[in-house]
């Protein structure tokens, strides 16, 4: 299963209501270090699709929900478990690393 790209309008549904503990990546079209860890999440969205889901929202077309999270820097992914922000972690990294804090955090 690929990364599900998640809007404003559909950020409570796919991320707080999601049975499953979710990652939020924070991203946006212009950002090289996003383009970077992207094929990474792709990866590992696929690897742990029975753990946890990926989910990704572009901030320049959807404002709203980084601006509740308060991101300031992107790429930002936020680990969400059972609606709530267990952990958050801003910049690239390496996949696993990425992998290292989803286990860790779930």
């Amino acid at each position: 299963m690929a990364t599900t790209a998640v809007t404003d309008a559909t950020f409570e549904e796919e991320v707080l209501k999601s049975d499953l503990p979710v990652v939020v990546d924070f991203w946006a079209e212009w950002c090289g270090p996003c383009k970077m860890i992207g094929p990474s999440l792709e990866e590992l969205s696929e690897e742990m699709a029975d753990k946890v889901k990926i989910v990704k929202v572009n901030v320049d077309e959807n404002p709203s929900a980084p601006a509740q999270m308060g991101v300031r820097g992107i790429p930002s992914m936020f680990l969400f478990k059972g609606g709530q922000v267990v952990s958050n972690k801003v910049g690239a990294a390496p996949k696993a690393a990425l992998q290292s804090w989803i286990e860790e955090s779930i």
